[in-house]
């Protein structure tokens, strides 16, 4: 990975009003992050609107989630960490709140949502067959991140192809070799949400 600063900060900005002209970025809902060259890592500051970022609300942190440059990342950076620790072909995280997300997080109250039988599925990092099950573990919301990244972390070491996971009522986290790879990634996952959320709808399929 040899992404600048100042790169990663134009990625991320890009990102947001892309995935915010889609409908799933809303306030200030969301975090982006890039790998950077040295080895820590292009965030999204605490608190600002995914559609209308600037370079200057793009932060860095260390691989621990530290600030180094004296401004608040937001709590959920320890997710990111836990994938980049897990995941080292990972080089880019989006986190979204899709309305498909939320909904079908809280109608399946399993612990995961397996999509099946999905074309889009090979727009996922390591899938390349619609016959491939993709299973999206969901974890409890919970604002206490400290206790729930290392759930995360856990569930990721042992699960090597997991390529999603969606904290439930709240939204989907992706991850891929780059950016763009990212964005299809989210965008392949949000289209099979959406399609499994029409199904509960018209009584044709269930969340499982």
């Amino acid at each position: 990975m040899s992404e600048t600063f100042e790169r990663a900060a134009e990625q991320i900005v890009d990102a947001g009003r892309r995935l915010d002209a889609r409908g799933w970025a809303m306030a200030g809902a969301g975090n982006y992050s890039v790998r950077l060259a040295d080895g820590s890592f292009a965030i999204t500051a605490s608190g600002r609107h995914k559609g209308r970022l600037q370079p200057s609300d793009v932060m860095r942190v260390d691989a621990d989630g530290a600030s180094l440059d004296g401004r608040k990342p937001s709590a959920e950076t320890l997710l990111h960490m836990a994938v980049y620790r897990c995941r080292p072909g990972a080089n880019a995280v989006l986190h979204t709140h899709s309305v498909q997300g939320v909904t079908l997080s809280r109608a399946a109250r399993r612990e995961a949502i397996v999509l099946r039988g999905y074309e889009m599925a090979k727009a996922l990092p390591g899938f390349d067959s619609h016959e491939d099950d993709v299973v999206v573990p969901v974890f409890e919301n919970d604002q206490d991140m400290e206790r729930l990244a290392p759930r995360v972390d856990r569930m990721l070491s042992l699960s090597a192809r997991t390529p999603l996971f969606i904290l439930r009522g709240h939204g989907l986290y992706a991850w891929a070799g780059s950016m763009e790879q990212t964005i299809c990634a989210i965008e392949g996952a949000e289209h099979m949400l959406a399609c499994e959320l029409e199904h509960l709808r018209t009584g044709t399929g269930a969340a499982t």
